[in-house]
């Protein structure tokens, strides 16, 4: 019954989800072009308040917790399980005062509607898993952009999103490589619940009545060993992750 009624809630999501893509576009490339970075960033903050309001057509709920007192005066990298496109609208809008840029598939970076002009220019990484030499390059761009500039990088060591809410071991490299070219940044490890539920029926129809968790656990320095401090992040990480 539950999924029945999913099919015609479905269709009014990626209407009113179509419509806010279509409509933030040109307001990001007025702000971008005309008043600048702050204003863009700041319409890109209320482009993702706008797609979680477009999910709670589906029921969906959002609870982000964070106790952490992070500091706004340098870099972060913000780690993360990764189990659909939903776990980012969340971060973008409750963490926006780090300005948050993500390392994502370069195929991301054309197509979409405000999403993909996001990407291309508000800081984010573009990496072609295809081309190695050229992800690390874009790895190292960014996480030497946080460091300038103290704001958050954010990545899915996953590599890839999990179906089942069940976490992927690590892939370690990228994130080596955003610890040793942003030396000073703080770690953050956050754990996401319950978004593969949305695309529990694959793409269409949309799940129903998810309710997303999101917990950002105490920060971690980069003393040096990365293989260790990997380690610690990825247990911090999955002990946070329901798998039932």
């Amino acid at each position: 019954m539950l999924k029945l009624l999913s099919y015609p809630l479905t269709i009014v999501f990626f209407v009113l989800f179509g419509l806010v893509l279509a409509i933030f576009h040109p307001i990001q490339w007025v702000c971008l072009n005309i008043f600048g970075y702050n204003a863009h960033k700041g319409s890109v903050s209320i482009l993702n308040w706008f797609i979680m309001r477009c999910t709670n057509v589906l029921g969906t709920r959002y609870s982000f917790r964070n106790k952490q007192d992070l500091p706004k005066s340098r870099p972060l990298i913000i780690v993360t399980n990764h189990q659909s496109m939903y776990d980012i609208p969340p971060i973008i809008w409750y963490m926006r005062k780090f300005h948050p840029k993500f390392v994502s598939k370069i195929e991301l970076g054309k197509g979409i509607p405000s999403v993909s002009y996001n990407l291309r220019h508000g800081g984010s990484a573009l990496i072609d898993r295809k081309d190695p030499k050229q992800s690390i390059a874009e790895l190292q761009k960014l996480a030497k952009y946080i460091e300038e500039n103290n704001r958050s990088a954010v990545i899915f060591p996953e590599g890839t999103r999990s179906r089942n809410g069940v976490p992927k071991p690590f892939r370690t490299t990228g994130l080596k490589v955003m610890l040793k070219n942003a030396p000073s940044a703080l770690i953050v490890p956050v754990s996401i619940n319950n978004s593969w539920k949305l695309l529990r029926y694959g793409k269409f129809p949309m799940g129903l009545g998810s309710h997303l968790t999101f917990d950002v656990h105490p920060p971690m320095e980069n003393k040096g060993n990365a293989d260790e401090l990997i380690a610690q992040i990825e247990k911090q990480i999955v002990s946070g992750v329901n798998t039932h």
